[in-house]
């Protein structure tokens, strides 16, 4: 809208009531812009864009994962925004498929990264309430995730938390939204072996390779990165048993954990 209004960044700030950097890291996507500056935006520029100020306004709605103050390296505000999350889960089940039992195990085996009972009970609730964009009609999430037998054989919280975990993601994979794939030990080595990562897919941006380890993360807009992840997540398809037979092979582990 400037440069086709005939304006430079330092004409145009001025006049905007605000500075160079600031116009330019709006126009970036960096900074969100209020409604009255868009508004004026729009007269300065002399180009009126149907709905934009609603879309301003949607834009600077708080959102709900925030409130939690949650250490989660970047990834919940990607996810919640994105369409489709594509991931290998190393030595973990998926957390969008984790009973609440499960959850707690996993980060009460954290002490250092959990300090505190509160602490864990946020942490909770937060993947808890990730969990509903897959039953959601209006925002609805799509996950495709590759799991490792050695994850299912993991007993994380006991006998019955594990029971209980695998029979809970039996029923997951009828969601329309879900896609389970294992990876059974007798598949061999593969790609994916040196850990987890997760490819997530938006409806308006370009595609964002994530990649948790130990004390941080990374987030990975690289195009060539990118393309080698879907290439590594088409070999971990071609390798992996097939979504009814990952679901048989997945009932079959929760029946030893019946006997034990």
């Amino acid at each position: 809208m400037r440069l086709r209004a005939g304006l430079t960044l330092e004409e145009a700030a001025p006049r905007l009531d605000t500075s160079r950097t600031s116009l330019n890291r709006i126009e970036l996507g960096e900074y969100r812009a209020s409604v009255h500056l868009i508004r004026s935006m729009m007269d300065l520029y002399d180009c009126y864009v149907e709905g934009l100020l609603d879309e301003a306004r949607e834009a600077l709605k708080q959102p709900w994962y925030p409130q939690y103050n949650k250490n989660d390296m970047g990834y919940v505000g990607l996810e919640d925004e994105a369409v489709l999350v594509r991931t290998f889960c190393g030595l973990n089940l998926p957390g969008l498929v984790q009973t609440e039992r499960y959850i707690r195990a996993l980060f009460e085996g954290c002490p250092h990264l959990m300090p505190s009972p509160t602490k864990i009970e946020e942490q909770v609730a937060v993947r808890l309430f990730r969990q509903r964009r897959l039953r959601d009609t209006d925002n609805p999430l799509e996950m495709v995730a590759f799991v490792d037998e050695a994850a299912l054989h993991r007993e994380v919280g006991g006998t019955d938390v594990m029971r209980e975990q695998l029979k809970h993601m039996v029923e997951a994979a009828a969601l329309s939204s879900v896609t389970l794939q294992v990876l059974p030990y007798g598949c061999g080595a593969h790609g994916a072996m040196n850990g987890g990562f997760t490819l997530l897919s938006f409806s308006d941006f370009p595609e964002m390779l994530y990649a948790e380890y130990a004390t941080g993360s990374l987030h990975i807009e690289s195009k060539e990165q990118i393309q080698l992840a879907r290439q590594l997540l088409d070999l971990l398809r071609s390798r992996a048993l097939s979504p009814a037979d990952s679901v048989a092979f997945i009932e079959h582990v929760s029946t030893e954990f019946d006997e034990r």
